[in-house]
């Protein structure tokens, strides 16, 4: 898989960030949805990363920076054709180690508490990220959970 720093003018990535955006909605409640949208991703705190197989897009992953040690993760989705398939862990692994080559030596999250999202935060927690109290603007929230992990040694 070839994973890219992308600028988000791609139709494709577009069209998969919509699809992240309603599904957000769809099992979250708005007040608890914290996805951003394609022009917040645009922010210059943001590095967001696209992968792409035969020229397919394949998933997408955002980091974000907090302070210049933390980092946090955004919009971590895969196309629907390629789910289980470890374009999750290839994303993931490839940003948490363009943060530590750049730095960061903190990486956090939030996600949802409800059955979807079970497959993410297995997928952090095989990561080693762990659950904690809310960080930066967040609240506490019965539909959030929050998760940290420092970065010491790059990911294989």
């Amino acid at each position: 898989m070839e994973i890219k720093v992308d600028d988000l003018s791609g139709g494709e990535v577009i069209k998969l960030l919509e699809e992240h955006l309603v599904d957000m909605y769809a099992t979250s409640p708005a007040e608890s949805v914290h996805a951003l949208d394609v022009e917040a991703l645009k922010s210059p705190g943001i590095t967001f990363f696209s992968g792409w197989v035969n020229g397919e897009l394949q998933g997408c992953l955002a980091i974000k920076q907090l302070t210049p040690r933390h980092v946090e993760l955004k919009s971590m989705r895969t196309s629907n054709s390629s789910r289980k398939s470890g374009v999750a862990t290839k994303l993931l692994t490839h940003a948490l180690n363009t943060a530590i080559e750049k730095g960061y030596r903190k990486v956090s999250l939030e996600t949802g508490t409800q059955k979807f999202f079970q497959p993410a935060r297995n997928l952090y927690e095989k990561f080693g990220f762990t659950y904690c109290e809310p960080f930066a603007d967040y609240e506490l929230d019965p539909h959030s959970h929050f998760m940290t992990r420092e970065l010491v040694e790059k990911f294989v």
